[in-house]
């Protein structure tokens, strides 16, 4: 793959490649068909998982314990041809190995008796109409005749077969399976009608269940970021059982940074028609957004610029001359926009007249790549699958009962324009939409689609959907020994659940190579491991040996029949190893070691073998690394050794890292990620947040939020705007009234680099929590104390997992903090534990209930205002 999978597209492919092993086996064992889905968030990356697991199943994958399906094809289906046009090409952008002759779209002349191997042909439901050339000739199942069914089963020139002729032809060779891929799994499942009242099957259900003399696809896998349809329909499948279907936490899509983390919605505080006012608005955040990215490129020493823009939204029967006024009105305000750097996305696939301009018609899918394309001007949803992460501002014309519309084009937008978050940067890293016909009620139903999926069906894990909020900048009173102070700070980030730390070290080694910062470290870091396998070879020679004599030997049974009385006897033989059997075994070391050592010590004991035979000498190296594969101790010991030099790197390249480009530090931060244990990385400096001002009462009342002085970040006036809960509100008025206090942080609860997180484990599983605030004192000395202050709810189930991962956070960092306070409301009275002393960590350590401990001597009274 050229691109690194993320965790979760990691367990997704590996999910997904376990349930195609087992409806391929019983497929060809039992003649069972089966069907499942892939579930994953609008921007989740399905065509790059489907790319991961193309590459597994055809060339097979280490790292899932998978083999290749010598004999697999698999139809990708959709029923838009743009739609195919776009996954073929992201598939080929994915995957370093799916060369364009394996990705095949079926054209009407294409004429072979059955689909070819190791191919992955595209296939949509206009070629499979009626009318097509491709299925003249087939013996329709909907009981039609006439003159022209009677035509259309005559062959067409030079044609021997059918689609459904090689479709057919292809599920019956019992050296193939047949997997049919559903794009937009939840599209086409619906029945249509015949004239005679009739329910009509869709030509997908047909491919499911079969038609006439074809037989429905073996194995059927959806792909969908809602697929309720789809699975209604496989409950009425033919013959067909399901396994159990993938589905994608959109929590860790978004935490990922893949997604946008906020949709801001523009609307006028009072009632009417804003548009020109929303309109200039809507220029002006198109105008800012490119210069931030500009700037931003050249902080980063980039050349690629992202060149953002503005989707204006229109009704389904636009007037013609009023968006001729709207395109006068743009270029009014921002006359440096080019002339010809407008385009339509109507379903009329035509250049349109609006006023004074002319605009061409662009395909969807085309214009993320087409930046010339800076006003784009669509109707309606525009067609699913499609996305543009260019697409940074959208003015929507739509009345306020289109609300579905607008959420729907929303959905294309949030897909981050670099596939990462920029570090502490909420204006990079939003969506701006404006609203001139909606009231604030319309508006507060499209937030609710937004947030749970709404009439759309798609579940958009956008966690924040602000209404004209504020942006909030560093503030100029704070002192620089705080903003020191604070990046100064450890935060921890979730560790992998399969490390690979051999796969590990070995990423790390290719990025530092690439950056310039340790030369040839693949040679070193494999040079590292060669010597911790030769130290391997001493220490555990004995079960090496063990090992090798059962590589050398096969050992079996021979039966033996007596003719006369029946009776049979079995014979122990043993047998030398022939090539093949050292070459399977030494595979499956390598699938333990990682391929790629397996191959370089190999080569390395090779060598260092006496003799002139290279040849035998490599079989010799062969058989050697074989039988330390088969020890597991020495697995054990090789990771361990793998993690320490890995994060002795990075420990020692710390530095040198922190001076690189956003985009090279990810990289570093996602290889810390690998970790199987929490690894400390550090904090990103917020230059940008945009923060809610106001607030709304039950009854619809609206009333400004409080303000506080000494955030590190804030708005024109000095202030900082935060909704809280009453006692977190107190908390943070006493806390500034504390003396020396000269600054505060409310610490984000989101997944981005700006905010501190804290790992705790939850049962088996490992979780992160974001303590609420960070507050800097200054000592008498002059020094700047931090202390984490944690309004710390004792009613909630995993308020004991989180106490005790904070205390280990604390134990791993003393003396960092001055305090670390997790503060409770028991009753009516504010008790904290102060985790920076021993005693306090030790009874957290040992306690079995967390209100216990707020009960005890251990904690103290807090005092608010």
């Amino acid at each position: 793959m050229k691109f690194t999978l993320k965790d979760y597209q990691e367990d997704a492919v590996k999910d997904v490649l376990d349930r195609l092993k087992k409806a391929r086996k019983r497929w060809h064992e039992d003649d069972d068909k089966h069907a499942f889905s892939l579930t994953a968030t609008t921007g989740a990356g399905k065509t790059v998982m489907a790319a991961a697991v193309f590459e597994a199943l055809f060339y097979g994958n280490d790292d899932f314990n998978f083999e290749a399906d010598p004999g697999a094809v698999v139809i990708w289906f959709s029923d838009d041809p743009s739609l195919n046009v776009q996954s073929l090409w992201r598939l080929q952008e994915a995957s370093d190995k799916l060369t364009i002759s394996d990705l095949v779209t079926i054209e009407s002349t294409f004429n072979r008796d059955s689909l070819e191997p190791g191919k992955v042909y595209f296939l949509n439901t206009q070629k499979l109409s009626k009318n097509s050339l491709l299925v003249r000739g087939h013996d329709t199942s909907d009981g039609s005749t006439g003159k022209e069914d009677a035509q259309l089963r005559i062959m067409p020139d030079m044609r021997s077969f059918t689609i459904w002729d090689i479709i057919q032809n292809t599920i019956e060779n019992p050296d193939l399976t047949l997997y049919l891929v559903l794009d937009e799994a939840h599209r086409g499942m619906k029945e249509s009608r015949a004239t005679n009242g009739d329910s009509k099957p869709t030509i997908i259900k047909q491919l499911i269940n079969g038609t006439g003399s074809v037989s429905g696809i073996p194995v059927v896998w959806g792909i969908s970021a809602t697929v309720d349809r789809f699975n209604k329909a496989m409950d009425g499948a033919k013959g067909r059982d399901t396994l159990s279907n993938v589905v994608v936490d959109s929590k860790k899509v978004q935490d990922s940074g893949l997604l946008k983390d906020a949709i801001i919605l523009d609307v006028p505080d009072d009632t009417g028609d804003f548009s020109t006012v929303l309109l200039r608005r809507g220029t002006d955040k198109l105008k800012e957004i490119s210069e931030a990215w500009t700037e931003y490129a050249k902080q980063q020493d980039d050349a690629a610029t992202v060149l953002p823009l503005m989707v204006l939204q229109v009704p389904n029967s636009p007037d013609h001359n009023q968006i001729g006024q709207a395109l006068d009105t743009i270029f009014e305000r921002w006359p440096d926009l080019p002339q010809g750097c407008v385009a339509n996305v109507f379903g009329e696939h035509k250049t349109e007249t609006f006023g004074s301009h002319s605009v061409p018609y662009i395909e969807p899918q085309r214009v993320q790549e087409s930046t010339w394309v800076r006003i784009l001007i669509a109707k309606d949803a525009i067609s699913t699958g499609w996305d543009c992460p260019r697409a940074e501002v959208m003015v929507s014309f739509r009345a306020a009962a289109d609300k579905t519309h607008i959420t729907q084009l929303l959905g294309r937008m949030v897909r981050t324009p670099l596939a990462r978050r920029i570090p502490g940067n909420d204006r990079l890293n939003s969506v701006d939409c404006l609203l001139p016909r909606f009231d604030k009620k319309s508006v507060l139903e499209v937030v609710n689609a937004l947030m749970s999926g709404g009439e759309s069906g798609e579940d958009l894990p956008i966690r924040r959907v602000l209404i004209n909020p504020c942006e909030m900048k560093p503030n100029p009173a704070i002192p620089e020994q705080v903003w020191t102070k604070l990046l100064s700070l450890p935060s921890q980030t979730l560790p992998k659940r399969q490390s690979r730390p051999v796969k590990r070290l070995t990423a790390l080694a290719h990025e530092l190579a690439a950056d310039e910062l340790l030369p040839d470290a693949g040679k070193k870091a494999h040079a590292a491991l060669h010597r911790v396998l030769d130290g391997a070879q001493t220490q555990y020679e004995q079960e090496i040996k063990k090992a090798r004599q059962s590589v050398l030997e096969v050992e079996g049974k021979s039966v033996r029949t007596d003719t006369q009385t029946n009776a049979m006897t079995f014979d122990d033989f043993l047998e030398i190893a022939d090539y093949v059997v050292i070459e399977d075994a030494y595979k499956r070391a390598g699938r333990v070691i990682s391929p790629d050592l397996a191959t370089t010590y190999s080569e390395h004991l090779a060598a260092q073998a006496d003799g002139d035979d290279e040849e035998e000498a490599l079989i010799e190296a062969h058989t050697i690394v074989a039988a330390l594969g088969l020890v597991p101790a020495i697995k054990d010991l090789l990771e361990s050794e793998a993690e320490k030099l890995a994060n002795d790197w990075l420990t020692k390249q710390k530095g040198a890292i922190k001076k690189l480009t956003d985009e090279r530090q990810e990289a570093y931060r996602q290889i810390r990620e690998m970790s199987a244990h929490p690894l400390d990385v550090d904090l990103a400096r917020p230059n940008s947040w945009m923060q809610p001002t106001t607030a709304r009462e039950p009854n619809g009342t609206e009333f400004d939020l409080p303000r506080f002085e000494k955030h590190l970040l804030c708005d024109s006036d000095g202030l900082f705007p935060e909704d809280f809960n009453s006692w977190e509100g107190e908390v943070v008025v006493a806390e500034l009234q504390r003396e020396g206090a000269i600054a505060w942080y409310r610490n984000p609860d989101r997944a981005s680099q700006d905010s501190l997180g804290v790992t705790y484990e939850d049962g088996d599983e490992m979780k992160i929590v974001r303590p609420d605030f960070i507050f800097f004192s200054k000592q008498a000395d002059g020094n700047i104390v931090a202390d984490i202050v944690d309004p710390h709810g004792i009613h909630l189930a995993d308020a004991l997992p989180k106490l005790k991962g904070l205390a280990k956070y604390t134990e791993a960092n003393v003396g960092i903090y001055r305090r670390v306070d997790a503060i409770a409301k028991v009753g009516e009275t504010f008790r904290v534990l102060n985790l920076a002393e021993q005693s306090v960590r030790e009874a957290i350590a040992a306690a079995v209930s967390v209100k216990s401990l707020y009960d005890s001597k251990i904690a103290t009274y807090y005092s608010v205002v």
